[in-house]
């Protein structure tokens, strides 16, 4: 198999810190029937998808998290 080219790097600007979500308080907006959870950690915002909890979580400032769901409401997210 060929070696990959791509190489990681730190994201320029990352401010956010390794947050401890072992015993983060999970909810779900659709009464625990839909694939995103959310919890409340340190001042900041963890989203997983909860069919593999265990996978990366995305962490949202509470700016970021803001400016996320407002752009969900007006419907910028709608593929349809």
């Amino acid at each position: 198999m060929a070696e990959s080219t791509i190489q990681e790097h730190p994201l320029a600007g990352w401010d956010k810190p390794e947050l401890d979500l072992s015993n983060a308080d999970w909810q779900s907006g659709s009464g625990g029937r839909g694939d995103v959870q959310i919890a409340f950690v340190e001042g900041f915002i963890a989203m997983r998808n909860s069919g593999r909890p265990h996978s990366p979580s995305l962490i949202f400032t509470p700016a970021e998290w803001g400016a996320f769901v407002s752009g969900a409401r007006e419907g910028e997210f709608d593929l349809t």
